[in-house]
């Protein structure tokens, strides 16, 4: 069988691109993405008395329902010793209150009570940094209101991955399964996130971490002067201070669906869409490997799609015929095709298995289709601020 290309034709550069971008997805996926799908710890669990204290520090803000439930919640950790660290960032709910009664009757719920913004400090920054300000312990625990930890062992789970040399622990949040279509989208997206930056810290190369399971030492945040390097931008409490302070050898990882921490999503495209705008704006400032490793997935993902499209639109005019005829064409392209969709159907099986994400392999080829299009315009709307306050 002998194989003619059309060398002058839109078809074979088309055909080019589709090829390069094919052996780019399949290197992220067997190379990068792997390295979750495959992971084991081999860690030994440390005793009570190996466990350093630790600080467990979030923000508020009219968040009241949230907290009676993640409170009393955290209080039941099955660890030696712990307090809680509430930042109370100018609520007009029943926050303060609440927590008022807590530290009454509870010693490890120590609030910190904010009463007026501070002009300079956008966003998190400045309640987060007042609540590691006021953290009695080295060792510091990140996690948001809208969160909650699977069963006790979430605390103890973070700590265990710390040894002589860790600095940072950089965690994954699963979104509470709900029976929606936008729901499914949102995992999916969370997963494809979690694969990317949860992947790039296990191969040596950590750039960002996400606040609503996220550790490090008091000792570095001041080290590094905290959020000062960034303190213009609303977000990047989490993502641009990893990006600056995580190394290879300062970072670990928690992998462990048995004892995650699932966050509530919001029930809004439209809220979702700018809380996905503005956690792109942040990616500018990101490192340069890190920002040449995020543009080389999403691009080759985008016309990896788009060159399979216009190569079967363009069908009359193939790139290469065959001796005995063009009818194999499409089928070879659908074959390179299903290669790849069949990687990634393999490797995030086995990924969403150790991440505890379950019911988005069905939708799998819908749900990537749709973020090879979405994400290039959220990544549009952070550079443009679009949705950033």
């Amino acid at each position: 069988m002998q194989f003619t290309f059309n060398y002058n034709s839109l078809s074979f550069i088309l055909l080019i691109v589709f090829g390069v971008c094919l052996v780019i997805q399949l290197l992220y996926h067997w190379g990068i993405f792997s390295k979750v799908a495959f992971y084991k710890r081999n860690a030994r669990p440390k005793l009570n008395e190996e466990l350093e204290p630790v600080s467990i520090v979030l923000c508020a803000r009219d968040a009241y329902e949230y907290l009676t439930e993640l409170i009393p919640a955290l209080l039941r950790q099955d660890y030696p010793d712990f307090e809680i660290v509430v930042v109370n960032d100018c609520s007009d709910d029943e926050t303060e209150e609440y927590l008022k009664d807590l530290e009454r009757n509870e010693p490890r719920v120590k609030p910190v009570q904010l009463k007026q913004h501070l002009n300079f400090f956008n966003g998190k920054k400045f309640p987060l940094s007042m609540g590691i300000k006021s953290a009695k312990n080295d060792l510091i625990v990140l996690t948001d209101c809208n969160c909650m930890p699977v069963n006790e062992q979430w605390l103890r789970s973070v700590v265990n991955r710390y040894n002589t040399r860790t600095e940072i622990v950089i965690g994954y949040s699963p979104l509470v399964h709900k029976k929606s279509s936008l729901n499914r989208i949102m995992r999916f997206d969370t997963l494809q996130n979690g694969l990317l930056y949860l992947s790039a810290a296990l191969a040596h190369h950590p750039y960002m971490g996400v606040g609503k399971n996220l550790s490090y030492r008091k000792e570095l945040f001041y080290r590094n002067q905290g959020f000062i390097s960034h303190y213009t931008t609303s977000v990047g409490e989490d993502d641009l201070f990893i990006n600056q302070t995580a190394t290879k050898k300062n970072t670990e990882v928690l992998i462990d669906a048995e004892n995650a921490i699932l966050t509530t999503p919001t029930g809004s495209f439209h809220l979702w869409m700018r809380q996905k705008a503005s956690r792109y704006s942040t990616v500018s400032q990101y490192d340069s490997g890190s920002r040449l490793y995020l543009s080389l997935f999403y691009i080759s993902q985008f016309f990896f799609y788009a060159s399979f499209i216009a190569l079967i639109a363009l069908c009359a005019h193939p790139a290469f015929a065959i001796a005995n005829g063009t009818a194999f064409y499409i089928p070879i392209l659908v074959i390179f095709f299903l290669l790849r969709f069949g990687t990634q159907l393999f490797i995030y099986h086995k990924a969403s298995k150790r991440l505890g994400e379950k019911g988005l392999l069905p939708g799998l080829i819908v749900y990537d289709f749709l973020f090879a299009i979405l994400s290039p315009w959220q990544r549009l709307m952070g550079r443009m601020n679009v949705g950033v306050e």
